[in-house]
């Protein structure tokens, strides 16, 4: 009698371990389920990136960015209240195709012809860093490129750039865009770029001396100040929308296949001052980005670099790179960091694959 007690006391024991275990395993299980679940892609916060491939400033393309993060270069974080997109990007590293230039940027993965274009990219966002170092009389320095359209053909130029530019020692950076002619004939050297100025400066505001900067714009953004940007391409007329809380909202419209720079009498004066004296002094083709196919681009695409000015005065930083080294340059202020909120684009029926240019620039990247 006693000995079947005993026996029922510990096959009670052992069934009770065994519940116990059971139980610490389901619970572990669980725990680790719900943590995986509360990790917050990009995807989560715009979820739209069917129609992106992402480069990333390793110079590399991760393609659709679908439940995906990289800790250098893509993730999300929160200030408290909102969950951010960020992109971050340091002044040298590995670039795509066969810029000077560092980015983790979204490039769209169709393309669409200005001409019969009804297109839409909307964004809003907060630049959190550009490059503490750089030559002030350059006049990429201390700059990154939050939104673009770009040509996949031809010459490949770019109808759009969106700047957010902050000189050391400032509070308030601007925020302006370029348009840049589409070079008429083979040779593309003599392009430029004609900027407009939103908040602040434009482009051809530089420093007297390497570290003399200009006076601080009065109505400028600071870092970390939230913005949006909105841009429309519809039968060929570039508009453009920019809104900010305490900023006075601005709006632009640019035609994009009729050129206003065809002849050298046409070339505004800030570009004669800015790009004749490095010999980009060329004129834009009559029809402008006619019969071209264009995309869009959003994210943080660094135009702060380590290449000497004396290789091109207004595009060259002579920044600090630390050898390309990452981390080096993330811990002295070497970087740039756009956080974006929310995003979003419409695309015409009308768009085609841009897989040809991906084909291309993918096996262009410099190391």
């Amino acid at each position: 009698m006693n000995n079947k007690i005993s026996i029922s006391l510990s096959s009670f024991m052992i069934l009770s371990v065994f519940l116990v275990l059971s139980s610490c395993s389901n619970t572990a299980k669980k725990s680790n389920k719900k943590e995986a679940q509360e990790t917050i892609f990009a995807s989560d916060v715009t979820p739209f990136f069917d129609e992106w491939k992402l480069i990333l400033g390793d110079g590399s393309n991760v393609g659709h960015a679908n439940d995906f993060e990289h800790k250098d270069f893509f993730y999300t974080a929160s200030d408290g209240e909102t969950n951010w997109v960020v992109y971050k990007t340091p002044n040298a590293g590995n670039t795509h195709g066969t810029s000077n230039n560092t980015r983790t940027e979204l490039a769209q993965v169709k393309k669409w012809y200005p001409e019969t274009a009804n297109d839409k990219l909307t964004a809003t966002l907060k630049v959190m860093n550009v490059s503490t170092t750089g030559d002030a009389r350059v006049a990429a320095s201390y700059a990154v490129v939050i939104g673009q359209i770009h040509s996949a053909d031809g010459h490949e130029n770019e109808p759009l750039k969106i700047f957010y530019k902050k000189f050391p020692g400032h509070t308030k950076g601007s925020v302006f865009w370029d348009y840049e002619i589409n070079t008429a004939g083979d040779d593309n050297s003599g392009r430029w770029d004609y900027s407009t100025a939103v908040w602040g400066y434009d482009l051809s505001v530089v420093g007297s001396g390497e570290n003399t900067y200009p006076e601080e714009p009065k109505d400028g953004i600071v870092l970390g100040e939230e913005f949006t940007y909105e841009i429309v391409v519809k039968d060929g007329i570039m508009s453009l929308k920019f809104t900010s809380e305490g900023h006075e909202s601005k709006s632009f419209t640019k035609n994009i296949i009729a050129s206003e720079y065809a002849t050298k009498a046409d070339i505004p004066k800030q570009t004669q001052a800015l790009f004749f004296p490095i010999g980009q002094d060329g004129v834009e083709r009559e029809i402008a980005y006619t019969g071209e196919g264009c995309f869009f681009k959003l994210g943080c695409y660094n135009q702060t670099n380590g290449k000497s000015p004396e290789v091109n005065k207004n595009w060259c930083s002579g920044a600090e790179t630390h050898g390309g080294d990452v981390q080096k340059q993330y811990e002295d202020g070497n970087y740039a960091e756009v956080w974006f909120k929310t995003a979003s684009i419409s695309v015409s029926d009308a768009a085609v694959s841009n897989e040809g240019y991906f084909t291309k620039n993918d096996f262009l990247y410099k190391k």
